[in-house]
């Protein structure tokens, strides 16, 4: 293991609950980055590999859903809603359904990260 691979490691082993659902709405746009890349580039097993790990990364996300909350039922489905996509671009080598789930991954992205930040703004402060 290099010593990249070791900070990674640690990193996920230290993040908070927040922070790790953060690292995968990261890691899916940087999958789905790549796999739009290879597709353009005609490297198609390689799209395969990258498509995978997003569908995997969607995986991750659906199982730390708390679904007796309405909103992670709708978020779950849109979660289904982009792996399916990946399948369809993984099938027919479509980048513009890549396009679609990049641009849902930000919104995510942005949307929790806003959440955190007024979660850490509101949270007590300790004395």
């Amino acid at each position: 293991m290099n010593a990249s691979q070791v900070y990674q490691e640690q990193q996920v082993l230290t993040a908070s609950p927040q922070e790790l659902v953060l690292m995968l709405y990261n890691a899916g746009i940087r999958f789905s980055k790549m796999a739009k890349k290879a597709i353009e580039e005609k490297r198609y097993e390689e799209a395969h590999r990258h498509l995978i790990r997003v569908q995997d990364i969607l995986t991750e996300l659906e199982l730390g859903l708390n679904r007796e909350i309405e909103i992670a039922n709708q978020i779950g489905d849109l979660y289904d809603f982009m792996k399916r996509h990946t399948i369809e671009a993984n099938a027919k080598k479509d980048v513009g359904k890549i396009d679609e789930v990049i641009g849902l991954f930000e919104d995510f992205r942005s949307t929790w990260k806003e959440a955190m930040e007024r979660a850490r703004n509101e949270a007590p402060s300790s004395v």
